[in-house]
C-alpha cells in the first residue's frame, strides 16, 4: 500500500493559525460554520456516493506516484475502490470487515473494520459516519490554494493525536461536493484524492460490497 501506513487512526491532521480573506466567503466566523454546518448536513443526507478518483502520493526524496480508479461509498460502511492500472488493486468494507486484494497476491487480506484504522477510515464521513465538530477540535479556512477556482479549503485539527499531521478538505461552497480530500504526515508525504464525475444517491447492489467467489481470505 503505498500510503503512509495501513493502520492509521480514523481521522488526523494538524492546524496552523490561518484565517484568510476568501472571496465570495465573509470573514465571519458565523459564515465559516454555516458552510461547516451544510456540508455535514448533506452528507448526513446521502445514501451513497459513486466517483472517479485519482490518488496522487509525494514523499520528501521520492519520486510521485499516481494511481486511479472508481470509488462507490454507501450506507452503512461500505466503501468500495476499484484501482486500475497494471497493478489492479481491490479495497472493500461491508460494513463490518475490511478486505483488501490483488489478483498478483491470489489471495485477499481481512481486518474487523472496528479494529483497522486504514487510511480510507476518513471517508466514513461521507458515509454520514463521522461528525466533523466531534471528531475535530478546530475547522478553519487554510491559505493552500484549491485545485478549482472558487473552491475552499478546510484543514481539520484532531482532539487527539494522530499519525497524519494534516486533513484538508476542498468542497465547491455552492454545490457542497467534495473535489479533494489531502492528507499530510508529520515527515512530509502526502496523499491528494481529487475526485471527478461525482454521482449520489446511486444503485448499489449488496453484491459490490463482497469478494468474488474462489478467493482465499487471510485473516490479518
Amino acid at each position: 500500500m503505498y500510503i503512509f501506513s495501513k493502520r492509521l487512526q480514523w481521522w488526523a491532521g494538524l492546524f496552523i493559525l490561518v484565517v484568510i480573506p476568501l472571496p465570495g466567503l465573509a470573514q465571519s466566523g458565523s459564515e465559516q460554520e454555516r458552510l461547516i454546518d451544510a456540508l455535514q448536513a448533506k452528507y448526513n443526507r446521502l445514501n451513497s456516493l459513486a466517483a472517479s478518483f485519482v490518488q496522487i502520493h509525494t514523499a520528501p526524496g521520492d519520486r510521485s506516484r499516481r494511481e486511479s480508479g472508481q470509488l462507490l461509498l454507501k450506507k452503512p460502511g461500505r466503501m468500495r475502490w476499484d484501482y486500475d492500472g497494471a497493478e489492479k488493486r481491490l479495497y472493500l468494507s461491508d460494513g463490518k470487515s475490511v478486505f483488501e486484494y490483488a489478483p498478483a497476491d491470489g489471495f485477499a487480506t481481512k481486518m474487523s473494520l472496528r479494529d483497522s484504522a486504514d487510511w480510507r477510515a476518513p471517508f466514513a464521513f461521507l458515509l454520514g459516519r463521522g461528525d466533523l465538530r466531534k471528531d475535530f477540535r478546530r475547522i478553519e479556512l487554510d491559505v493552500e490554494s484549491p485545485s478549482q477556482a472558487g473552491n475552499r479549503v478546510l484543514r481539520l485539527t484532531p482532539k487527539q493525536e494522530q499519525e497524519f499531521r494534516v486533513l484538508l478538505v476542498e468542497v465547491n461552497p455552492g454545490s457542497l461536493q467534495l473535489v479533494r480530500l489531502s492528507f499530510v504526515d508529520r515527515q512530509g508525504a502526502r496523499s491528494d484524492f481529487l475526485f471527478s464525475a461525482v454521482r449520489e444517491n446511486v444503485p448499489a447492489a449488496e453484491a459490490r460490497f463482497t469478494l468474488p467467489a474462489g478467493i482465499e481470505i487471510r485473516k490479518e
